[in-house]
């Protein structure tokens, strides 16, 4: 083996974050090497010890151990989503499964497991509600579920089982973003460009450029400028042609086909939960959520998708109306809603999202997260230009407290390029805790908003701006922990409740007093008028039937897939799925099956998609808190969310979590209103 780079392992820079100039992609297949076996070792000392189990001894044993593996995982996957290579990429297929090997091998250690098993039996009732029992308990369960407690037949077929479905995960999100980079529709005509505002020009612009392209302006798959095209552009034939490439990835057949992926995913999912005693993987999954049962999730997803399908309908007349007015003859496709829609609220609010744009610069609306951070939870963020991160596009913050003690790192990943994968997202690159000396938290939000010319500032849509806020809302999570445990930091809590800080950070967003103050026109500076902040926030439940049949069918779909068990066809499987619910043929599921990342580049979010939904219900009421108080940053209402929600992660029960902040739990009311969705006979 060749000698290791001790960067890998060694982060010396400034507060604590690792060299990243200094490691080589080519560094990462040694270290996960030296980083496995140091791993091994430390589990076969805490597994072998002749001491009688004891919580130090086992258990925070565990909690420290892996150090050199959290190191190397770290840089590798952010490299692996955010500036991805073919190095990285083989890496990748070869270092999945066998990081799945190595888990399970850990999680079938019959050693370790008896010393875990022993505290388990021997716990003290009296310390129930203390973080050292939620530990204990969480340790304890993750190693059943993992099957600690199968026969030596069952537990190797269940390694084999994770081990092929890490493989299979890493291909599916490589051919996705395969077929995101090797797609793009050159534009050079003014017919071509037929409607499009000059934001949406810019940035086709620089995406070609970056691509050195013949043609001026390219369409890309990246949301923020394949979302605006279909809104904005005229050209109807371009809109379908880029809408089918959006829909189609994983979908065009040859080697980046994710068909015969998912179905192998499916059977193996399926396998796995039988082998380990649940009736589908969807109750295998939901076992350790709020939600519990797949029937539960159902329950609220059929309430909302109801109500949402009369609204959509309503919606789609309207749009019929509009084109047969403009004297076509052409039915409601997807390629035309979004184009439509946008014409409509233009109509009904006297607005258009061009028209706002130009008040909401990136930088700004940075600003106003920072801003509302500030107000809720006494911390700032300093800007840290000296210090290099992993990218050149990379904002590297120092978070403070209130008594300017640094609290954490942020780093801000916005632009799309084309070596990261789609999407947003909050990681870490190391979480919060006070074991073994402690360590502050370094937390990261990638982003793909559409970069502009050198000369101009990056401007977004009002749901680029959203997607921001709930990405630091993710972040504050990680900030913000104040716990003992690795293992239960930041972000370390259950499907259906991880997405309630990031969701609920979103409602600042639109607090008139902050749109006041941050969306400021980029060439005058001048506050966004009042007339047109009144009709921003009149429209906000505009196209809600849209919005939630778009979402709610991928949620109902995911779980219908991860209760059916195999599924041999699974477009087949998704058609009917989403036939036997109504679905409008005018739109299309947010995420189709053959690029779903949530759900099958990993299993994250397998039979979880339906969480933002769950903490929606939760998010909508956490709001309402504040908003009972005639104070949107009211002290008191802050402290609590602070306290219970941002800081304990996963140190307390999610529910007792939320009663402790709230005094109760929700019904589903505000969420149903927050969504236009009160009744099932809404206007829109």
């Amino acid at each position: 083996m060749a000698e290791i780079n001790a960067r890998v392992f060694e982060w010396n820079g400034p507060l604590g974050l690792p060299d990243f100039a200094g490691i080589n992609d080519d560094d990462l297949a040694d270290a996960f090497e030296e980083a496995l076996k140091r791993h091994r070792s430390e589990i076969e000392a805490i597994a072998a010890n002749p001491e009688p189990a004891d919580y130090a001894n086992t258990i925070v044993a565990l909690e420290i151990a892996g150090q050199a593996l959290n190191r190397v995982s770290a840089l590798f996957w952010n490299r692996a989503g955010a500036d991805s290579n073919e190095t990285i990429q083989a890496l990748e297929r070869e270092i999945a499964p066998k990081l799945a090997r190595h888990y399970s091998a850990i999680a079938m250690n019959a050693g370790l497991f008896a010393r875990i098993d022993a505290l388990w039996h021997a716990r003290d009732a009296n310390n129930a509600g203390s973080e050292a029992a939620r530990v204990l308990e969480r340790h304890w369960k993750n190693f059943v579920r993992a099957g600690a407690r199968l026969n030596e037949a069952d537990q190797a077929r269940l390694a084999a089982i994770n081990e092929e479905l890490a493989g299979l995960g890493a291909r599916f999100s490589q051919n996705v973003l395969a077929d995101e980079k090797g797609w793009f529709l050159g534009l050079s005509s003014q017919e071509d460009l037929a409607g499009l505002p000059d934001f949406l020009r810019d940035a086709m612009a620089a995406a070609a450029a970056e691509r050195d392209m013949a043609e001026p302006y390219a369409v890309t798959l990246s949301r923020s400028i394949i979302e605006p095209f279909l809104t904005f552009s005229e050209r109807r034939d371009l809109r379908e042609q880029a809408f089918s490439a959006w829909i189609s990835r994983g979908d065009n057949g040859g080697e980046t086909d994710n068909a015969a992926n998912v179905a192998r995913i499916l059977a193996l999912r399926d396998e796995k939960s039988k082998l380990l005693g649940y009736g589908s993987f969807a109750e295998l999954k939901l076992d350790d959520t709020m939600a519990k049962t797949p029937d539960a999730v159902t329950t609220l997803l059929m309430k909302v998708w109801d109500r949402a399908l009369l609204r959509a309908r309503k919606e789609e007349d309207e749009i019929a109306a509009l084109i047969a007015e403009e004297g076509r003859n052409h039915p409601v496709a997807p390629w035309d809603w979004r184009h439509y829609a946008e014409k409509l609220r233009t109509r009904k609010f006297d607005f258009s999202e061009a028209e706002l744009k130009p008040y909401l610069q990136l930088e700004k609306i940075i600003e106003a997260a920072f801003e509302v951070a500030n107000r809720l939870f006494g911390i700032s963020a300093v800007a840290r230009p000296d210090i290099s991160a992993y990218h050149p596009d990379v904002r590297v913050y120092e978070i403070r407290d209130a008594g300017d003690n640094t609290k954490g790192l942020f780093l801000g990943d916005y632009f799309a390029r084309p070596s990261k994968r789609s999407g947003a997202w909050m990681s870490g690159f190391r979480s919060q805790h006070r074991l073994d000396g402690g360590q502050i938290p370094i937390v990261y939000n990638v982003m793909n908003f559409a970069r502009p010319p050198a000369s101009k500032p990056a401007l977004l849509s009002l749901d680029d701006a959203r997607t921001l806020f709930h990405e630091f809302g993710h972040a504050l999570h990680g900030l913000l922990s104040d716990v003992d445990h690795p293992s239960v930091s930041g972000t370390s809590v259950s499907r259906d409740f991880v997405e309630l800080p990031s969701q609920l950070f979103e409602h600042w967003l639109t607090v008139p007093e902050i749109l006041r103050r941050f969306a400021v026109h980029h060439e005058t500076d001048a506050a966004i008028p009042r007339d047109l902040l009144d009709k921003v926030l009149a429209a906000q439940k505009f196209n809600g039937g849209f919005a939630a049949i778009e979402y709610t069918a991928s949620a109902l779909v995911d779980m219908a897939f991860h209760t059916a068990g195999r599924v041999d066809d699974p477009l087949d499987f998704e058609a009917e799925t989403l036939n036997s619910l109504g679905m409008p043929k005018a739109i299309v599921m947010r995420h189709r099956t053959p690029h779903f990342l949530h759900v099958f580049s990993g299993d994250g979010y397998s039979a979880g998609y339906y969480s933002y939904m769950w903490s929606e219900v939760l998010d909508a009421d956490a709001f309402s808190a504040f908003e009972e108080t005639g104070d949107v940053f009211d002290d008191g209402t802050a402290w609590r969310l602070h306290r219970h929600i941002y800081a304990a992660g996963g140190s307390v029960d999610p529910e007792e979590a939320y009663k402790a902040f709230r005094g109760k739990m929700p019904d589903t009311g505000p969420m149903l209103k927050k969504k236009g969705l009160e009744t099932a006979a809404s206007s829109t």
